[in-house]
């Protein structure tokens, strides 16, 4: 039947408009910004970079690898790699980005960043209230208005930052586990080249040369 489907459109439009003087659940508008209706846990808008312990500087995840800068589809992710390496909140020596801003005037959130990042260093935040005068600067992150707590992280997607830290803390062990394999083998090797050199016992000198006098001629006196 031809207009089938703006019939059914308009009919739950009435549904809801009659429904919302019954039933809260028909509400489909709030009062903002009086009223705010709940950010689901999956919801995506901008990316933030994830950081560990106290320090955002010292513990940013990003090793500035520059894998989200080539994905990017609207190319809005600049990165400058770090000539030096500088302590993580570890204390492991590691490159960081000595840049790294995101347009957001640009950004099309698809999170594509996120998903090609190895480190699990860069997520997609919540936050939507981003409106500025300066339609250029002020869009314009730096990785310091980027930089957002792992705690943070838990607090607007708590079920996938159980995951990512569980995944870490995984990988962390087998790192660490194999670390010390290794440190045992070496030991063991060392150990047992040491025990086949004292097993040979010490070397044996040779006897010094003695020198034979030579013999007299003969009517030459004898010493």
């Amino acid at each position: 039947m031809l207009g089938e489907g703006i019939l059914k459109g308009l009919a739950e439009t009435a549904k809801n408009f009659a429904g919302s003087y019954v039933s809260k659940d028909r509400l489909t508008t709030v009062q903002y910004p009086e009223e705010r209706a709940p950010v689901f846990e999956a919801a995506r808008v901008f990316p933030f970079l994830v950081y560990d312990g106290p320090d955002w500087e010292k513990g940013l995840r990003c090793v500035a690898c520059q894998i989200c800068e080539k994905e990017c589809p609207p190319k809005c992710i600049y990165i400058e790699k770090s000539k030096d390496k500088k302590p993580d909140y570890v204390g492991k020596p590691q490159i960081y980005p000595a840049k790294f801003d995101i347009d957001i005037s640009v950004c099309m959130s698809c999170q594509i960043c996120v998903e090609v990042c190895p480190f699990e260093a860069i997520k997609m935040n919540n936050e939507f209230e981003l409106a500025t005068e300066d339609r250029f600067g002020g869009l314009l992150l730096d990785r310091h208005q980027l930089a957002k707590s792992n705690e943070y992280y838990h607090q607007i997607h708590p079920t996938e930052a159980a995951e990512v830290d569980a995944r870490l803390a995984e990988e962390k062990a087998k790192a660490e586990a194999k670390a010390k394999a290794a440190a045992e083998a070496a030991a063991a090797k060392s150990a047992a080249a040491s025990a086949g050199t004292a097993s040979a016992g010490p070397a044996v000198s040779a006897k010094p040369a003695v020198a034979t006098p030579p013999k007299p001629t003969e009517g030459e006196p004898k010493a």
